[in-house]
């Protein structure tokens, strides 16, 4: 049977002994990634987007996306703290519930990823095009810094930016953390110059009307702004990378997600409360989508005057409300600190392929470790080409959508693999345990099923055909090189020279025939 192809968590742990990763990351570093990965495009690009979608009832969809993902959170503390080493939800689901339902999640956190830090790139440009335009009052022709689907032919700046955090990657973990944690004080002190700006200045009738497009609108806005709270998982990703991971995972998850929450709803707050956050409409009034040639026509015919409207959201309110040095400044911040969310998303990426890579379902080369920089380059600087692409033709919004639909997936795997596991083994070690784990598991698959079908169709088609191709790869290449369906576990460490040896068959391992051992 295939879903019976379960990986005991004995082996995992073993596994990662084979080819461990240096263990270098402590509960502040930790805390200080997840804050790098997850404040950045959701609230200094996306704010835009949900913008356009709910009004200002997207301080409702930043609570929901919020909760949802805090409920995830609490699964994820669960078996990060538990199985501490790379992977994320993938790894997690190959212990629970077999090897396909292992393979298709992180088939999905392909998309979550790659494609977000594409995303986030493409955040990174519209900050840089801004800033270069208004601090040194050059135009700059769009044909280079938007893709083909938002009026231009290619975004440089955002190819620029992947490639450059490719090689920073390559570089080493410990690195790549210390130069993060100095981006993130950078872009909290951006926020927090926002917010001691805008708040006090706040009108409440530019609150009015809260909610143009009802609970639709603020359903959809929810969905996409998910993406502003998605990389809080990519910390779990480093769980092989971190010292006492029993204590310090579940500090760095779920510390990190509540700072980030607060920082949203203050910002989103001050953007509505100051220059209002109503949609565009289209000249028949009809409902225009973000990111779409019809409404970058709509904008450029009312001079980009609404937030929607603009790439760089937060500068243009401090330009607006009469501090154009401090908006120069705040996308100056963007500038320095969205680096490290692609830093984040292409780190938690490639740790998922290297996991991958080492249980025999992905080529061998993909878990090559640099021999002087000890991490695994290969897959970074093919993930880092892949990600430069989506980055250079894609518009944010369609990338975060995509994005979002691999990330829910992910999600309710881990959220059914806490409750699976504590059934199937309830005397099993837990640093940390999932309060009312009967009550917030269910909720969780629940929220993230809500968000799902609230994504746009064009996603859900998306996700639909690249879990199709999935499937195909997985039955015509990995399913046959398996480690585990051949019974075959990995060496520990002292003997991690040699190539992995077959065992006897253990229980609950099947034979590739597919008969029980």
């Amino acid at each position: 049977m295939i879903f019976g192809r379960v990986k005991p968590l004995d082996a995992i742990l073993a596994t990662a002994e084979k080819k461990s990763l240096h263990r270098s990351l402590g509960a502040f570093q930790l805390t200080m990634l997840g804050i790098g990965a997850v404040i950045g495009t959701g609230i200094f690009v996306l704010t835009a987007e949900a913008a356009q979608k709910a009004g200002p009832g997207m301080m409702i969809s930043f609570i929901i996306a919020g909760v949802v993902c805090a409920i995830a959170a609490l699964c994820y503390a669960e078996m990060a703290s538990m199985v501490p080493v790379s992977g994320s939800a993938y790894t997690y689901s190959y212990a629970v519930m077999g090897e396909l339902i292992a393979w298709m999640v992180g088939w999905a956190l392909i998309l979550e990823y790659a494609v977000a830090a594409g995303a986030v790139s493409v955040g990174w440009s519209g900050y840089m095009v801004g800033y270069i335009e208004h601090a040194f009052a050059i135009d700059i022709s769009d044909h280079l810094t938007r893709g083909p689907f938002d009026g231009g032919m290619v975004n440089l700046p955002a190819i620029i930016i992947s490639l450059l955090v490719t090689a920073l990657l390559v570089r080493g973990t410990k690195e790549s953390a210390t130069v993060n944690s100095i981006l993130v004080a950078i872009k909290i002190v951006a926020l927090i110059a926002f917010i001691a700006l805008t708040v006090p200045v706040m009108r409440m009738e530019q609150f009015e009307p809260f909610a143009p497009l009802g609970v639709s609108g603020i359903s959809a806005a929810a969905a996409s702004i998910f993406f502003a709270y998605v990389g809080f998982d990519a910390v779990s990703t480093a769980a092989e990378e971190t010292k006492n991971p029993q204590r310090n995972m579940p500090i760095g998850l779920i510390g990190s997600l509540g700072i980030c929450t607060i920082f949203y709803l203050l910002v989103s707050a001050g953007v509505i409360g100051t220059e209002g956050a109503q949609p565009v409409y289209g000249a028949n009034g009809e409902i225009l989508e973000p990111g779409s040639r019809e409404l970058a026509a709509q904008c450029s015919a009312i001079s980009d005057q609404a937030v929607v409207c603009s790439k760089e959201a937060l500068a243009w309110v401090l330009r607006e409300i009469g501090w154009p040095q401090i908006g120069n400044l705040v996308g100056l911040a963007a500038i320095l600190a969205l680096p490290s969310v692609i830093l984040m998303m292409m780190f938690g990426q490639t740790r998922v392929f290297f996991v991958m890579s080492r249980d025999g379902l992905l080529p061998q080369f993909f878990s090559k470790i640099h021999p002087r920089y000890n991490t695994p380059h290969v897959i970074t600087i093919l993930t880092g080409v892949f990600v430069a692409l989506f980055a250079g033709f894609f518009p944010v919004g369609q990338l975060a959508n995509i994005s979002n639909s691999g990330t829910l997936f992910a999600f309710m795997a881990v959220s059914v693999a806490v409750l699976v596991l504590r059934r199937t083994d309830p005397g099993r070690h837990r640093p940390f345990r999932t309060p009312a784990v009967m009550i917030f598991a269910p909720l969780s698959v629940l929220g993230c099923l809500y968000l799902f079908f609230s994504l746009d169709e064009k996603s859900k088609l998306l996700f639909a055909g690249w879990a199709l191709i999935g499937l195909i790869v997985y039955f015509t290449y990995s399913r046959n090189r398996s480690y585990v369906g051949r019974g075959i576990i990995d060496v520990h460490e002292d003997d991690a020279d040699t190539p992995p040896q077959p065992v006897p068959p253990l229980p609950g391992i099947h034979t590739p025939g597919g008969k029980d051992a």
